[in-house]
């Protein structure tokens, strides 16, 4: 793939599985054009079927991932108090090199939850 590309992937560290159905939001937040980029649900493999971002749209900013967490777990049948202590999951994050593949992954359980900048 020529060109920077951006990629996510969820997994359910309470069940120990990819997180599969899990609705992912993400925002561009700087730049001439700020607002939803794109609108997600993780397939099995607790990933999106093709790059967030890739090509033309991928350019350097600041940008937000919106994990809707807390919809998911309650989708498995798993009781969270009201409200839930994590419903959506913000991370905000900067792309800096328009050649880079950016990786953000977020491991996550109703009561906490872990990111890095992955591969």
């Amino acid at each position: 793939m020529s060109g920077g590309w951006l990629t996510t992937h969820v997994l359910d560290a309470a069940h120990g599985v990819p997180a599969s159905g899990v609705r992912i939001v993400l925002h561009r937040l700087s730049g001439d054009d700020p607002g939803t980029v794109v609108t997600v649900t993780t397939n099995a493999d607790g990933r999106s079927d093709t790059p967030l971002l890739a090509g033309d749209v991928f350019r350097a900013g600041v940008y937000q991932l919106d994990f809707h967490i807390g919809d998911y777990f309650r989708a498995k049948g798993v009781v969270l108090p009201e409200p839930a202590f994590l419903d959506v999951v913000p991370i905000r994050f900067g792309i800096a090199d328009e050649e880079a593949h950016y990786h953000v992954p977020l491991l996550a359980s109703p009561f906490s939850f872990s990111t890095y900048r992955g591969s």
